[in-house]
């Protein structure tokens, strides 16, 4: 009897080990979170999150849910709303933006656009992610939206779907404003949303370049992230300062398969912003490794549309997918079973649910993943269809 208590604890033990799908819930969004360690990584910082960018899984909180006032980091929406006009057609990269008066009046960080001054879409989000350019973010909010009044609804729109609970925005700079307000856990939420665009590390990325560099008005840009160029796969994402938000980062850093977003709001200064954001990422590189399940573009495979246009919809992988390990614990029993909908019928809308991607260690779910229609799949004409009932008559024969 002590014999069968002792493996069934020595069982018990082992499985507690696993981070997947971590240890306890969040009581916020139902996704699982792992437990913060006993070491406060950013005890300087008003508030923390430490987050697995591919499962969300929170490594480390500290007050991750206090409203702030989160001065630039905001522009990580606005580069979100970027990012996914690019996608939608609505704007191109090479695509030329005028710079309105209000536009050019804006103070603090800059890249002094004058008034009528054009830069493509590309130099603008390059102002904005290296220099943090008030200006140039303006100028994209006119540009997608009429008005900074009609983008600013889009950001408070996108927060909701994102789940960000504890957020509000009054404007698409940080400048400092009434009920102007965000979380460490939500710029977490974002960040993590605007790294599925993963040409943004492009510019987030980058240390150092030029705009205007032909031209008799040459201006330098540094990124306002040092830990770009001093951490090792760092690559993103936005500082933040104002004299009410202090200093403020959201932070990335890619090692392997692992991604991490490290989020610290209201550090006394950049020495210590980066210093404890650097731990963090320490923490997280030093105690997990992510397992890939699919690389962004794997073909996952493909589903049956009764009645449509498309007959079998191809479906790829639009980010990875992967499960978060504790070092030295074992993948090689890590499976995972793409389960779909039976009988689809068209018309079918994009981003309509069609499934789910379940991952097991074991016998055990680890992760869950939706799977949503990558395109629009309209109901076929009746001559298509007669055309395949009479292919399916003649293979029958």
């Amino acid at each position: 009897m002590f014999k069968r208590g002792l493996a069934w604890f020595a069982c018990a033990m082992l499985a507690s080990a696993l981070v997947m799908p971590a240890a306890y819930a969040d009581e916020n969004t139902g996704k699982a979170k792992e437990s913060a360690p006993q070491v406060d990584l950013a005890p300087n910082a008003s508030s923390a999150v430490l987050l697995d960018a591919d499962t969300g899984t929170v490594l480390y909180e500290k007050n991750r849910d206090q409203k702030l006032p989160p001065a630039s980091i905001t522009k990580i929406m606005t580069m979100l709303l970027i990012m996914e006009a690019l996608d939608q057609g609505k704007i191109k990269l090479d695509e030329k933006v005028r710079t309105s008066e209000y536009a050019a009046s804006m103070g603090g960080s800059q890249i002094f656009l004058e008034v009528g001054e054009e830069m493509t879409v590309e130099e603008m989000l390059k102002g904005i992610a290296m220099a943090s350019g008030n200006d140039a973010s303006v100028a994209m909010a006119e540009k997608i939206a009429g008005t900074e009044e009609a983008f600013v609804k889009m950001m408070n729109d996108r927060a909701k779907q994102l789940g960000m609970t504890n957020t509000h925005f009054v404007n698409v700079n940080g400048l400092p404003a009434e009920n102007h307000y965000t979380s460490s856990y939500d710029i977490a939420l974002m960040s993590r949303e605007l790294l599925k665009h993963e040409g943004i590390t492009k510019y987030t990325g980058l240390y150092q370049d030029y705009l205007r560099k032909d031209t008799e008005k040459p201006f330098w840009l540094v990124n306002t992230n040092k830990l770009v160029r001093f951490y090792s796969g760092a690559d993103g994402l936005k500082t933040g300062y104002t004299s009410e938000a202090k200093f403020c980062l959201s932070a990335t850093a890619k090692r392997d398969n692992l991604r991490v977003i490290a989020v610290v709001l209201g550090e006394p200064n950049t020495k210590t912003r980066n210093a404890e954001v650097t731990k963090m990422f320490d923490y997280a590189f030093s105690q997990y490794v992510s397992h890939p399940i699919f690389k962004t573009g794997d073909a996952i495979g493909k589903v049956r549309i009764e009645k449509g246009e498309l007959r079998d919809l191809e479906l790829t992988a639009k980010h990875p997918y992967s499960v978060l390990l504790k070092k030295g614990d074992a993948g090689a029993d890590i499976r995972h079973e793409l389960q779909l909908q039976t009988g689809l019928k068209a018309p079918i809308a994009v981003g309509q649910p069609l499934g789910k991607l379940v991952v097991y260690k074991g016998d055990q779910v680890v992760s869950e993943f939706p799977i949503e229609s990558p395109v629009e799949v309209k109901k076929a004409g009746w001559w298509k269809l007669l055309k395949r009932t009479s292919l399916k008559l003649f293979m029958a024969d």
